[in-house]
């Protein structure tokens, strides 16, 4: 479950967006094209600290891209090359917010939700009148089905940031944190339907995380996860 606030966030999450995501190289679009929120979704930080969501943004009239961020309540050390910025939240105070490409809590939470058949977090906002669900945008779901043999779940280990290699491929961001391989899909191709299957074999169990959203009914593939034997 993700719970939220009503608060006002200084800056907000697009102002934010559009300072950062125009200078990276996956990005597409003009640089002063209006940014808009497609959708977004969120899982769950086993420990309830990290706050990590997905934003799916457009640029203008381009095509949809894909931000994996998180928020923290302090500095994540070993992870300063992924800072994208910072924001005061009204109710929770100063928020550092990553790359989750960078933070150990993201590759781990969306690993597990590959290969174990995960979906998004439930959302509940926080009221003066008490908690009320909201309805997502966004549906997200994980192929794998634990370890491919039925013996089980994967256990997916929380790595280091130190550990976290990062590599940009044209649009594709590559993660290897120890035995987990992420390739993270910033921009979403209408072609690139989200239809593999699980699998495993000598590399250990691989998996994708795919997901539809209000514009898009189509199932679409986001992110590939293997985990190395």
């Amino acid at each position: 479950m993700a719970l939220l606030h009503q608060a006002e966030l200084r800056p907000t999450k697009l102002e934010l967006l559009a300072e950062w995501a125009p200078t990276q190289s996956w990005f597409v679009g003009e640089a002063d094209a209006k940014l808009t929120n497609i959708a977004a979704f969120r899982l769950d930080d086993p420990h309830g600290e990290v706050g990590v969501e997905t934003i799916l943004i457009r640029a203008g009239d381009g095509p949809t891209m894909q931000v994996p961020w998180t928020y923290r309540g302090a500095p994540l050390v070993g992870a300063e090359a992924f800072l994208i910025g910072t924001m005061d939240h009204s109710v929770l105070g100063k928020r550092w917010v990553y790359d989750g490409a960078g933070d150990p809590v993201y590759v781990q939470t969306v690993a597990d939700a590959a290969l174990n058949g995960g979906h998004q977090a439930e959302l509940v906002v926080e009221t003066a009148d008490g908690r009320v669900d909201r309805a997502p945008n966004a549906l997200v779901s994980g192929s794998g089905s634990g370890s491919g043999s039925g013996s089980g779940s994967v256990r997916v280990e929380l790595p280091s940031a130190h550990k976290i290699v990062v590599s940009q491929i044209d649009a594709e961001t590559d993660v290897t944190a120890g035995p987990l391989h992420l390739r993270v899909h910033r921009v979403i191709a209408d072609d690139k339907v989200g239809n593999a299957e699980p699998g495993s074999g000598s590399a250990g169990p691989t998996a994708t995380l795919t997901g539809t959203w209000t514009d898009s009914p189509n199932t679409r593939e986001l992110i590939q996860v293997t985990l190395d034997a």
